[in-house]
């Protein structure tokens, strides 16, 4: 319930991106550009340092998630050690092998595209009694314990709090996720017909790999098992429990290594994300000029190892356990992500109201269903989740100084961002209406779309080929 209810979420932003970015597909834009052209340059700069300071985090995530994955094969080695090796070769990929790049990120995906799609189809053959021990796992777990985990408190509010805790929790899996449709406009072939439709697929495939995920693993594990992160300082997926339980051998270790080569690829290409943000507000002159400093291959190495230095908080696993610090950071970027969207969408309902106020809205090459109701409803939610990320402070008896930050701290330093620049500048509130500049680039735009040859199937293969690509 809690992914499906985030995906909802997440096809609403990547709705409104997908509608400025196709009426704008210009290369090297990003989301604080649109922001600081229809909404506010002081939102704008803030949105910024937010995105960065999210992608910085998110590197410390994943090198704290890889040390956890690592430690399921019980080496004697202390946990400063793996994070060490994993924050190493993340920086040299970034920096001596960024040619490598591309080549180590499309292996590492396709590792991930098929693990996934194997332990889907993993879990239906347990469903129904497949495995060595020919168990038919049926729903079983979900009459005992029960599907639902009461959370905080006993009957209908814990179910509650269980669901909400859920909801705030699945957003750290989309995190800068739809963002990525603006990042590669510029370098999309034929961008007014094919971000639509990856604006439209992303949705399913939100629904595959991580609907169907969290609904396998809710059946091959049940919610007690003493071995899940939090129950325990476990180093194994939910994922290998549940073959352990199946008495499948050999393959958790294939399954972890898999999971390993994610955490690792997420936290390469946050650290690259991170350093191009950096760099490019710099050349915006929205950061120092020296994070702009390049190598003679055209490296932002000083952006790169700015963004790195903020990785080394995986550190803290050192002093606490791998499921605590992991949580912080979890804490950390999901609100930074939130932060992020409420920006999108607020940026999205100016664009639209400039484009109603000179009565335009027709000429928008793509518009997506449902608007602009389903934004306002989103940002309502989205405000609420925000504010409510870690309501768990709040219970009696277990506040803790350390969640309160990790859960909030993010709050007051995208305002101090945002009002300081403002007074700074002395820039008014928003831009008005009126102001609003929806027709620079627009012509350009419009004959290279023009000029865009519509593929052709010449057999059923590539039919199928063009509508999955």
């Amino acid at each position: 319930m809690g992914y499906i209810s985030m995906m909802m979420v997440v096809w609403c932003v990547m709705n409104n991106l997908a509608e400025m970015v196709t009426y704008l597909p210009m290369k090297g834009i990003s989301v604080p550009y649109f922001v600081g052209r229809f909404t506010d340059p002081s939102l704008a700069f803030a949105a910024g340092w937010n995105y960065w300071y999210a992608y910085a985090i998110l590197v410390a995530a994943e090198a704290s998630a890889a040390s956890i994955v690592l430690d399921y094969w019980n080496v004697p080695v202390n946990v400063a050690v793996w994070i060490t090796m994993v924050l190493v070769i993340i920086l040299l990929l970034n920096i001596i092998a960024v040619e490598f790049f591309g080549e180590a990120e499309f292996w590492f995906a396709s590792i991930k595209i098929i693990t996934i799609m194997g332990l889907i189809v993993l879990g239906i053959v347990l469903l129904f009694g497949g495995g060595p021990n020919h168990d038919r796992l049926g729903f079983r777990y979900w009459d005992n314990p029960g599907a639902f985990k009461e959370y905080m408190a006993p009957g209908a509010t814990g179910r509650f709090l269980a669901y909400w805790h859920a909801f705030v929790k699945a957003g750290f899996a989309f995190i800068t996720s739809p963002e990525l449709i603006a990042i590669a406009a510029g370098e999309t072939v034929d961008p007014r017909r094919n971000i639509p439709k990856a604006a439209r697929r992303f949705v399913w495939r939100l629904a595959i790999f991580y609907g169907f995920s969290s609904l396998i693993i809710g059946i091959i594990v049940p919610s007690n098992d003493p071995e899940l992160l939090g129950a325990s300082n476990a180093s194994a997926s939910p994922f290998v429990l549940g073959i352990q339980r199946a008495g499948i051998g050999g393959l958790n270790h294939a399954i972890n290594a898999a999971i390993l080569t994610s955490a690792w690829s997420a936290g390469n290409s946050f650290l690259y994300s991170g350093s191009r943000v950096l760099y490019s507000m710099s050349l915006n002159g929205q950061a120092p000029k020296f994070f702009s400093i390049a190598s003679k291959r055209g490296i932002p190495y000083v952006a790169v190892l700015f963004t790195w230095c903020i990785s080394l908080l995986a550190y803290l696993n050192v002093s606490n356990t791998g499921a605590t610090v992991f949580n912080w950071f979890v804490n950390i970027s999901t609100i930074s992500g939130f932060i992020a969207w409420i920006v999108v969408m607020v940026t999205y309902l100016r664009f639209r109201q400039a484009f109603e106020y000179h009565n335009l809205l027709h000429t928008l090459p793509y518009r997506t269903p449902l608007q602009p109701y389903a934004t306002y409803i989103v940002l309502l939610v989205i405000s609420v989740l925000t504010l409510t990320n870690g309501f768990q402070v709040f219970w009696p008896g277990k506040f803790s100084a350390a969640n309160f930050l990790a859960a909030y701290i993010t709050l007051p330093i995208f305002l101090a961002l945002y009002i300081g620049h403002k007074i700074y500048f002395r820039t008014p509130f928003a831009i008005k209406l009126e102001h609003i500049d929806i027709t620079t680039g627009k012509k350009e735009m419009d004959e290279l779309a023009e000029m865009e040859v519509p593929r052709e199937a010449k057999n059923w293969l590539q039919k199928i080929w063009f509508w999955l690509a």
